[in-house]
């Protein structure tokens, strides 16, 4: 997993990167810490069978307001599978600390996600694909760690074209990984990153405003304390 970016091309123009975006307040700083780098986003969003929709019409924002070079809005149905608080509406959202790995866990999600951001890369000739993922301030999904995502890298130069045949090398860059939940906000404070743009909660409503129960709204809340920073957040 590279952290040190190239950030131009022999023409001195900024490489291009796909940026996984979903709307919340860690891909937000991911996309603009990818755009402070000198990189080309191309920022790519899912319609995977979520609880809501106010995070697309977020990551569209945020898009814009960043300045992607494109924003993309890929649908699939992760929801047919189920087993999630964040795709079956059945099993309800925890609104207190669990042990273990959450139910808002999304089987394999991450994975899907950075594999279809791959296949994009490759066709727009980006060996860069950014993910927003934390592993310090997070619920404890394993596909948020730093092994998942040395280990993705691995893959991807394994498995595709442009890898094997040496046109270039592909590297997961999780800026946020290592910082805590108020460093990632002071750090996109920093770059200008405007977070009442940003959906977090698990079961915000059609407007997009937070429940401020769920473990995404009490990891944010406790973010903006921590940074010493007024928290923009809309609560229902």
């Amino acid at each position: 997993m590279a952290e040190g970016a190239r950030k131009e091309d022999s023409a001195g123009q900024g490489v291009p990167a796909v940026v996984l975006l979903s709307g919340g307040l860690d891909s937000a700083t991911c996309l603009a810490v990818a755009r402070s780098q000198g990189y080309r986003c191309h920022a790519l969003s899912f319609d995977y069978g979520q609880r809501h929709r106010a995070e697309l019409a977020a990551a569209g924002r945020i898009a814009r307001a960043l300045q992607a070079v494109e924003h993309r809005v890929l649908r699939l149905d992760l929801a047919a599978f189920g087993g999630s608080a964040l795709t079956d509406p059945a099993i309800a959202v925890p609104e207190a600390p669990t042990e273990g790995i959450p139910v808002t866990y999304v089987p394999a999600r991450n994975t899907v996600l950075l594999a279809l951001a791959l296949a994009w890369a490759e066709v727009l000739g980006a060996f860069d694909l950014f993910i927003g993922v934390n592993a310090v301030d997070y619920s404890g999904y394993p596909d948020c760690r730093p092994a998942f995502l040395e280990a993705f890298e691995h893959l991807a130069n394994l498995a595709t074209k442009a890898g094997v045949e040496g046109r270039g090398r592909f590297r997961v860059h999780a800026p946020l990984v290592r910082l805590s939940k108020a460093e990632i906000i002071r750090l996109g404070t920093r770059l200008g990153v405007d977070y009442a743009l940003t959906v977090s909660c698990y079961q915000a409503d059609e407007e997009g405003r937070a429940c401020g129960r769920c473990d995404s709204c009490r990891l944010r809340r406790e973010g903006f304390r921590a940074a010493g920073l007024p928290d923009p957040t809309r609560y229902r």
